[in-house]
Protein backbone atom coordinates (compact mmCIF):
# COMPACT_ATOMS: atom_id res chain seq x y z
CA UNK A 1 0.00 0.00 0.00
CA UNK A 2 1.14 3.43 -1.03
CA UNK A 3 -1.47 5.57 0.12
CA UNK A 4 0.19 9.23 2.15
CA UNK A 5 0.10 9.54 5.25
CA UNK A 6 -2.54 12.50 4.72
CA UNK A 7 -5.11 9.81 3.87
CA UNK A 8 -4.94 8.39 6.99
CA UNK A 9 -8.02 7.04 7.90
CA UNK A 10 -7.59 6.04 11.42
CA UNK A 11 -4.14 8.08 13.50
CA UNK A 12 -4.02 7.96 17.03
CA UNK A 13 -1.24 8.46 19.40
CA UNK A 14 -0.75 7.10 23.28
CA UNK A 15 -4.51 5.93 23.78
CA UNK A 16 -5.09 4.65 27.06
CA UNK A 17 -7.61 2.93 28.53
CA UNK A 18 -7.86 2.07 32.10
CA UNK A 19 -10.46 0.28 34.02
CA UNK A 20 -9.99 0.76 37.83
CA UNK A 21 -6.24 0.13 38.58
CA UNK A 22 -6.11 -1.82 35.71
CA UNK A 23 -4.24 -0.52 31.98
CA UNK A 24 -6.46 -2.26 29.07
CA UNK A 25 -4.39 -0.40 26.28
CA UNK A 26 -1.44 1.22 26.94
CA UNK A 27 -0.15 4.04 24.76
CA UNK A 28 -1.03 2.44 21.29
CA UNK A 29 -0.35 4.81 18.83
CA UNK A 30 -1.35 3.33 14.94
CA UNK A 31 -1.95 4.35 11.66
CA UNK A 32 -3.89 2.79 9.08
CA UNK A 33 -4.52 4.18 5.55
CA UNK A 34 -7.37 4.67 3.16
CA UNK A 35 -8.76 1.79 1.56
CA UNK A 36 -6.32 -1.39 3.98
CA UNK A 37 -6.91 -4.14 5.50
CA UNK A 38 -5.03 -3.98 8.94
CA UNK A 39 -5.18 -7.02 11.26
CA UNK A 40 -5.58 -6.44 14.42
CA UNK A 41 -4.38 -9.92 16.80
CA UNK A 42 -3.47 -11.23 19.84
CA UNK A 43 -4.87 -13.24 23.01
CA UNK A 44 -8.69 -13.29 24.39
CA UNK A 45 -8.19 -9.90 26.58
CA UNK A 46 -5.40 -8.20 25.21
CA UNK A 47 -7.43 -4.57 24.59
CA UNK A 48 -8.57 -5.34 21.12
CA UNK A 49 -12.35 -5.03 21.50
CA UNK A 50 -11.33 -1.97 24.04
CA UNK A 51 -9.18 -0.09 21.69
CA UNK A 52 -11.81 -0.54 18.72
CA UNK A 53 -14.71 0.53 21.05
CA UNK A 54 -12.35 3.64 21.62
CA UNK A 55 -11.75 4.43 17.63
CA UNK A 56 -15.87 4.20 17.29
CA UNK A 57 -16.45 6.08 19.89
CA UNK A 58 -18.15 4.10 22.30
CA UNK A 59 -14.93 4.46 25.00
CA UNK A 60 -13.40 7.57 25.71
CA UNK A 61 -9.67 7.09 26.53
CA UNK A 62 -7.98 8.22 29.09
CA UNK A 63 -5.14 9.53 27.32
CA UNK A 64 -3.71 10.11 23.94
CA UNK A 65 -4.88 11.77 21.16
CA UNK A 66 -5.69 10.68 17.43
CA UNK A 67 -8.55 10.84 14.80
CA UNK A 68 -11.20 8.48 13.20
CA UNK A 69 -12.04 9.37 9.94
CA UNK A 70 -10.97 12.72 10.32
CA UNK A 71 -12.81 13.13 13.79
CA UNK A 72 -11.21 13.56 17.07
CA UNK A 73 -11.70 10.42 19.01
CA UNK A 74 -12.83 12.29 22.40
CA UNK A 75 -14.79 14.86 21.50
CA UNK A 76 -16.55 14.23 17.91
CA UNK A 77 -17.74 10.15 18.61
CA UNK A 78 -21.22 11.04 17.09
CA UNK A 79 -19.68 11.69 14.17
CA UNK A 80 -17.43 8.64 14.05
CA UNK A 81 -20.49 6.85 14.59
CA UNK A 82 -22.45 8.16 11.45
CA UNK A 83 -19.20 6.84 8.92
CA UNK A 84 -18.39 3.09 10.94
CA UNK A 85 -19.86 0.12 10.39
CA UNK A 86 -19.02 -2.10 13.96
CA UNK A 87 -19.48 -5.84 13.56
CA UNK A 88 -19.19 -7.34 17.12
CA UNK A 89 -18.17 -10.63 18.08
CA UNK A 90 -21.51 -11.84 18.67
CA UNK A 91 -24.76 -12.33 16.42
CA UNK A 92 -27.07 -9.59 18.03
CA UNK A 93 -30.11 -9.41 15.76
CA UNK A 94 -33.88 -9.96 16.27
CA UNK A 95 -34.02 -13.81 15.61
CA UNK A 96 -37.86 -13.91 15.23
CA UNK A 97 -37.44 -11.25 12.24
CA UNK A 98 -36.80 -11.81 8.54
CA UNK A 99 -33.11 -10.62 7.09
CA UNK A 100 -35.24 -7.92 5.33
CA UNK A 101 -36.53 -7.24 8.58
CA UNK A 102 -33.52 -6.75 10.59
CA UNK A 103 -31.79 -4.87 8.34
CA UNK A 104 -35.57 -2.57 7.74
CA UNK A 105 -34.83 -2.25 11.57
CA UNK A 106 -31.09 -1.05 11.42
CA UNK A 107 -31.92 1.86 8.33
CA UNK A 108 -34.31 3.06 10.85
CA UNK A 109 -32.10 3.26 13.20
CA UNK A 110 -29.07 5.39 11.05
CA UNK A 111 -32.28 7.59 9.59
CA UNK A 112 -32.00 6.71 6.31
CA UNK A 113 -33.86 9.04 3.83
CA UNK A 114 -34.82 5.47 1.39
CA UNK A 115 -35.04 2.20 3.85
CA UNK A 116 -36.58 0.02 1.12
CA UNK A 117 -33.58 1.29 -1.27
CA UNK A 118 -30.94 1.14 1.08
CA UNK A 119 -32.13 -2.68 2.47
CA UNK A 120 -32.57 -3.93 -1.21
CA UNK A 121 -28.70 -2.72 -1.92
CA UNK A 122 -27.60 -4.91 1.21
CA UNK A 123 -29.09 -7.62 0.29
CA UNK A 124 -27.89 -8.26 -3.23
CA UNK A 125 -24.71 -7.13 -2.38
CA UNK A 126 -24.19 -9.76 0.04
CA UNK A 127 -26.04 -12.57 -2.07
CA UNK A 128 -29.04 -12.05 0.85
CA UNK A 129 -31.96 -11.64 -1.75
CA UNK A 130 -32.85 -15.23 -2.33
CA UNK A 131 -33.60 -15.48 1.64
CA UNK A 132 -34.90 -12.40 3.07
CA UNK A 133 -37.77 -13.62 3.89
CA UNK A 134 -35.85 -16.08 6.41
CA UNK A 135 -35.84 -15.61 9.91
CA UNK A 136 -32.59 -14.67 11.52
CA UNK A 137 -32.69 -17.52 14.40
CA UNK A 138 -32.85 -20.02 11.49
CA UNK A 139 -29.50 -19.20 9.57
CA UNK A 140 -26.35 -20.93 9.63
CA UNK A 141 -23.35 -19.25 10.93
CA UNK A 142 -22.23 -18.20 7.74
CA UNK A 143 -25.53 -16.36 6.29
CA UNK A 144 -25.64 -15.06 9.89
CA UNK A 145 -22.36 -13.78 9.12
CA UNK A 146 -23.64 -12.55 5.93
CA UNK A 147 -26.29 -10.46 7.34
CA UNK A 148 -24.17 -9.16 10.10
CA UNK A 149 -22.05 -7.46 7.13
CA UNK A 150 -24.81 -6.20 5.06
CA UNK A 151 -25.98 -4.39 8.44
CA UNK A 152 -22.70 -3.06 8.61
CA UNK A 153 -22.59 -1.38 5.38
CA UNK A 154 -26.26 -0.33 4.68
CA UNK A 155 -25.41 3.50 5.52
CA UNK A 156 -22.60 3.19 3.26
CA UNK A 157 -19.63 3.72 5.78
CA UNK A 158 -16.11 4.72 5.24
CA UNK A 159 -14.63 2.51 7.66
CA UNK A 160 -15.42 -0.97 8.51
CA UNK A 161 -14.44 -2.37 12.23
CA UNK A 162 -14.87 -6.44 12.61
CA UNK A 163 -14.49 -7.95 15.94
CA UNK A 164 -13.55 -11.57 15.44
CA UNK A 165 -16.26 -11.67 12.69
CA UNK A 166 -15.35 -15.17 11.53
CA UNK A 167 -15.70 -17.43 14.95
CA UNK A 168 -17.34 -20.19 14.59
CA UNK A 169 -17.82 -20.02 10.92
CA UNK A 170 -16.85 -23.10 8.29
CA UNK A 171 -13.34 -22.71 6.30
CA UNK A 172 -16.04 -22.22 3.02
CA UNK A 173 -18.13 -19.00 4.75
CA UNK A 174 -14.51 -17.87 5.73
CA UNK A 175 -12.93 -17.78 2.34
CA UNK A 176 -15.96 -16.29 0.80
CA UNK A 177 -16.00 -13.24 3.60
CA UNK A 178 -12.68 -12.36 3.15
CA UNK A 179 -13.24 -12.75 -0.76
CA UNK A 180 -16.22 -9.63 -0.30
CA UNK A 181 -13.59 -7.86 2.79
CA UNK A 182 -10.65 -7.89 -0.16
CA UNK A 183 -13.22 -6.47 -2.85
CA UNK A 184 -14.83 -4.16 -0.49
CA UNK A 185 -10.97 -2.96 0.38
CA UNK A 186 -10.54 -2.66 -3.62
CA UNK A 187 -13.15 0.02 -3.75
CA UNK A 188 -11.70 2.52 -1.29
CA UNK A 189 -13.32 0.61 2.27
CA UNK A 190 -11.04 0.76 5.16
CA UNK A 191 -11.29 -2.75 7.02
CA UNK A 192 -9.76 -2.71 10.29
CA UNK A 193 -10.46 -7.01 11.61
CA UNK A 194 -9.53 -8.61 14.48
CA UNK A 195 -8.65 -12.61 13.97
CA UNK A 196 -6.98 -15.45 16.15
CA UNK A 197 -7.01 -17.22 12.72
CA UNK A 198 -3.25 -17.17 11.19
CA UNK A 199 -4.53 -17.84 7.86
CA UNK A 200 -6.49 -14.46 8.02
CA UNK A 201 -3.96 -12.35 8.98
CA UNK A 202 -1.49 -13.41 6.10
CA UNK A 203 -4.50 -11.79 4.07
CA UNK A 204 -4.08 -8.52 5.63
CA UNK A 205 -1.99 -5.41 3.88
CA UNK A 206 -0.74 -5.09 7.30
CA UNK A 207 -0.64 -6.18 11.13
CA UNK A 208 -0.44 -5.22 14.71
CA UNK A 209 -0.01 -7.56 17.45
CA UNK A 210 -1.21 -7.03 21.31
CA UNK A 211 -0.65 -8.33 24.25
CA UNK A 212 -2.10 -7.15 27.86
CA UNK A 213 -2.50 -3.51 26.20
CA UNK A 214 0.72 -3.45 24.55
CA UNK A 215 1.86 -2.97 21.17
CA UNK A 216 4.42 -5.50 20.38
CA UNK A 217 4.90 -5.82 16.80
CA UNK A 218 3.39 -4.21 13.77
CA UNK A 219 4.08 -4.02 9.86
CA UNK A 220 3.45 -6.61 6.69
CA UNK A 221 3.74 -10.23 7.60
CA UNK A 222 7.10 -10.51 6.15
CA UNK A 223 7.97 -7.57 8.03
CA UNK A 224 6.47 -8.77 11.47
CA UNK A 225 8.29 -12.06 10.85
CA UNK A 226 11.99 -10.10 10.31
CA UNK A 227 11.62 -7.98 12.56
CA UNK A 228 11.01 -11.22 15.29
CA UNK A 229 14.57 -12.31 14.99
CA UNK A 230 13.60 -15.81 15.19
CA UNK A 231 16.00 -18.65 14.08
CA UNK A 232 14.03 -21.84 12.74
CA UNK A 233 14.85 -25.15 12.10
CA UNK A 234 11.90 -27.34 10.37
CA UNK A 235 12.24 -30.99 11.85
CA UNK A 236 10.80 -34.52 9.72
CA UNK A 237 11.23 -37.92 10.62
CA UNK A 238 10.69 -40.59 13.35
CA UNK A 239 11.14 -39.95 17.28
CA UNK A 240 9.86 -36.26 17.05
CA UNK A 241 7.87 -36.43 20.24
CA UNK A 242 11.29 -37.83 21.99
CA UNK A 243 12.85 -35.07 20.35
CA UNK A 244 10.50 -32.04 21.42
CA UNK A 245 10.91 -33.60 24.83
CA UNK A 246 14.79 -33.51 24.67
CA UNK A 247 14.50 -29.79 23.22
CA UNK A 248 12.35 -27.61 25.83
CA UNK A 249 14.31 -26.30 28.36
CA UNK A 250 17.54 -26.12 26.59
CA UNK A 251 19.48 -23.04 26.64
CA UNK A 252 18.58 -20.95 23.10
CA UNK A 253 15.48 -23.02 22.78
CA UNK A 254 12.33 -21.08 23.02
CA UNK A 255 10.05 -23.05 21.04
CA UNK A 256 9.08 -26.25 20.57
CA UNK A 257 5.89 -26.43 18.56
CA UNK A 258 4.32 -29.75 16.58
CA UNK A 259 3.13 -28.83 12.86
CA UNK A 260 1.36 -32.16 11.87
CA UNK A 261 4.28 -34.32 10.61
CA UNK A 262 6.82 -31.48 11.23
CA UNK A 263 8.14 -30.22 14.69
CA UNK A 264 9.23 -26.19 14.64
CA UNK A 265 11.96 -25.30 16.68
CA UNK A 266 13.16 -21.92 16.78
CA UNK A 267 15.25 -19.56 18.96
CA UNK A 268 16.39 -15.71 18.86
CA UNK A 269 20.22 -16.72 19.78
CA UNK A 270 21.04 -18.65 16.63
CA UNK A 271 24.07 -20.24 18.43
CA UNK A 272 23.03 -21.04 21.55
CA UNK A 273 20.13 -22.36 19.56
CA UNK A 274 22.24 -24.87 17.27
CA UNK A 275 24.31 -25.84 20.17
CA UNK A 276 21.54 -27.51 21.68
CA UNK A 277 20.72 -28.75 18.21
CA UNK A 278 23.39 -30.54 18.04
CA UNK A 279 23.26 -32.36 21.51
CA UNK A 280 20.33 -34.27 20.28
CA UNK A 281 20.30 -34.61 16.50
CA UNK A 282 20.43 -37.76 14.86
CA UNK A 283 20.18 -39.18 11.59
CA UNK A 284 16.63 -40.74 12.38
CA UNK A 285 15.44 -37.07 11.60
CA UNK A 286 15.77 -34.71 8.67
CA UNK A 287 16.45 -31.08 9.99
CA UNK A 288 15.87 -28.02 7.38
CA UNK A 289 17.04 -24.34 8.16
CA UNK A 290 13.32 -22.32 7.58
CA UNK A 291 11.51 -19.45 7.88
CA UNK A 292 9.31 -18.97 11.01
CA UNK A 293 5.79 -18.84 10.35
CA UNK A 294 3.52 -16.22 11.70
CA UNK A 295 2.33 -18.66 14.27
CA UNK A 296 6.43 -18.92 15.39
CA UNK A 297 6.37 -15.36 15.94
CA UNK A 298 3.25 -14.62 17.28
CA UNK A 299 4.11 -17.22 20.14
CA UNK A 300 7.49 -16.31 20.83
CA UNK A 301 5.86 -12.25 21.10
CA UNK A 302 3.41 -14.12 23.65
CA UNK A 303 5.78 -15.87 25.68
CA UNK A 304 8.17 -12.32 26.11
CA UNK A 305 4.34 -10.50 26.94
CA UNK A 306 4.50 -12.76 29.67
CA UNK A 307 7.23 -11.97 31.37
CA UNK A 308 7.91 -8.62 30.54
CA UNK A 309 3.89 -7.19 30.92
CA UNK A 310 2.09 -10.00 33.22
Amino acid sequence: MTTPAAEAVIDVTGITKRFGDKTVVNAIDLQVRQGEIFGFLGPNGSGKTTFIRMLCGLLIPDAGQGRCLGYDVRSQQAEIKRHVGYMTQRFSFYEDLSIRENLDFIARIYGLPDRAAAVQRSLERLNLAHRSTQLAGALSGGWKQRLALAACLIHEPRLLLLDEPTAGVDPKARREFWEEIHRLAAEGLTVLITTHYMDEAERCHRLAYLAYGNLLARGTVAEVIAGAGLTTWIVTGAGLTAIADALRGRAGVEQVVAFGNTLHVSGRDAGKLDAAITKVRDQAQTWTRGRASLEDVFISLMDGAQDNFK
